[in-house]
C-alpha cells in the first residue's frame, strides 16, 4: 500500500472555514477528514496538526482548549505547536497604540516535519492541507530529491494557491461533503468522565 501522511495547517484551515461561513464544521474530526482525503490504494500513516494556542480572548481560548482536548481524546492526530506572539501596533495618524496577536512558527514546524519525514522515508505520499505559499520551497525540495514520492496540496474552503498547485502532483479544495461527514459527535467523554461539548458558536 501507498503510505500517506496528512499535514494540516491549523490556522489556514480554521480561517478558511470561517471566511467561507462554515463555522458549523469547526468541530472537525481531523483523523476522519484525513482518511477521506486518501485514494483507495493509500493507507494513512499519520496525521500531523500544526497550530498555536491563542491568547487574549478568553472565549476563543476556551473553545480552542476544548477542541484540542477532543482531538487528544479521540486520538490518531499528533499536534505540533507554534506560538501566539504579542505585537504592539500604532496608528501613524492618531498615535493610538494597541496590541495584536499573531501566530508564529506553525508553518515552519510543518515544513520541518515534512522534509524530515521525506528524508526518513515515512511516507510515499504527503498530503498538505494548506494554501500557504510559504510551503512551496519544501515541496520543491521533495519533488527534486525524491522523484518517487508524491505531494498533494489540499486547499481549505475559501483558500487557493497557484504556487502550491503548480509544484504539487495534484491539488484540490476540501468541499462540504468531506467536512460534514468528518464531524465529532456533539459530546465527547474524557477518561475521567468530564464531557467535552461542541461550542455553541460552532453550530
Amino acid at each position: 500500500m501507498n503510505r500517506a501522511i496528512v499535514y494540516i495547517d491549523g490556522f489556514n484551515l480554521y480561517f478558511g472555514l470561517c471566511d467561507k461561513g462554515w463555522r458549523r464544521y469547526l468541530w472537525l474530526d481531523l483523523a476522519q477528514l484525513a482518511s477521506r482525503l486518501l485514494k483507495p490504494d493509500q493507507t494513512l500513516a499519520g496525521v500531523k496538526y500544526f497550530t498555536a494556542r491563542v491568547r487574549a480572548d478568553p472565549a476563543k481560548v476556551q473553545r480552542q482548549a476544548t477542541y484540542l482536548q477532543a482531538l487528544d481524546v479521540r486520538g490518531g492526530v499528533s499536534i505540533y505547536y507554534g506560538r501566539y506572539q504579542q505585537r504592539s501596533r500604532n496608528c501613524r495618524n492618531c498615535n493610538a497604540v494597541w496590541t495584536e496577536y499573531e501566530e508564529k512558527m506553525s508553518d515552519v514546524r510543518l515544513a520541518v516535519e515534512l522534509v524530515k519525514d521525506a528524508y526518513t522515508s515515512q511516507f510515499d505520499t504527503a498530503i498538505i492541507v494548506s494554501a500557504d505559499a510559504d510551503l512551496q520551497p519544501p515541496l520543491e525540495l521533495i519533488r527534486q530529491s525524491f522523484p518517487s514520492k508524491r505531494v498533494v496540496a489540499v486547499f481549505p474552503p475559501a483558500r487557493d494557491s497557484h504556487h502550491l498547485s503548480v509544484i504539487a502532483h495534484e491539488s484540490f479544495r476540501i468541499g462540504r461533503a468531506r467536512l460534514s461527514k468528518s464531524q465529532f459527535p456533539p459530546v465527547i467523554a474524557k477518561p475521567d468522565g468530564f464531557l467535552l461539548r461542541r461550542p455553541n458558536e460552532w453550530h
